[in-house]
């Protein structure tokens, strides 16, 4: 869990209202086909790029379709669309996704909540 708390502060500043837009220009590593964990975020090459990338690949093919697609569709807004992402302990796979439409006084955003084991805690349907 601590891993997650992590790479979530470092996911939200990233997709925050001061940092959005640096990523906005590479959105092209979020487009169909591409594979979550650009390293954009977090740096490859540390223990925590390898430890989200465990994760993520512990992710079912629909969740990473979905998030990948979230994250293109807001980097491609023009202006970029921010993202808050979290995380909560669950027994099985779960995905919460909102969007609050921008106002004349406020801008809006997308907020998504990803539920899960924690990330050493293997499933016990999955077969080792």
């Amino acid at each position: 869990m601590p891993m997650l708390q992590t790479v979530l502060n470092d996911l939200n500043q990233a997709f925050g209202k001061d940092g959005i837009a640096r990523l906005a220009v590479n959105r092209d590593a979020f487009a169909p086909g591409k594979q979550l964990g650009a390293g954009l975020v977090v740096q490859k090459g540390t223990p925590l790029y390898d430890a989200w990338q465990a994760y993520l690949g512990q992710l079912p093919g629909s969740f990473q379709e979905t998030l990948r697609s979230i994250i293109h569709y807001a980097l491609s807004t023009a202006p970029p669309t921010q993202i808050t992402f979290a995380w909560a302990p669950s027994y099985d796979y779960e995905v919460t996704i909102w969007h609050a439409p921008d106002t004349a006084a406020t801008k809006g955003g997308i907020t998504v909540l990803i539920k899960s084991r924690y990330p050493s805690d293997t499933h016990p349907l999955i077969r080792q």
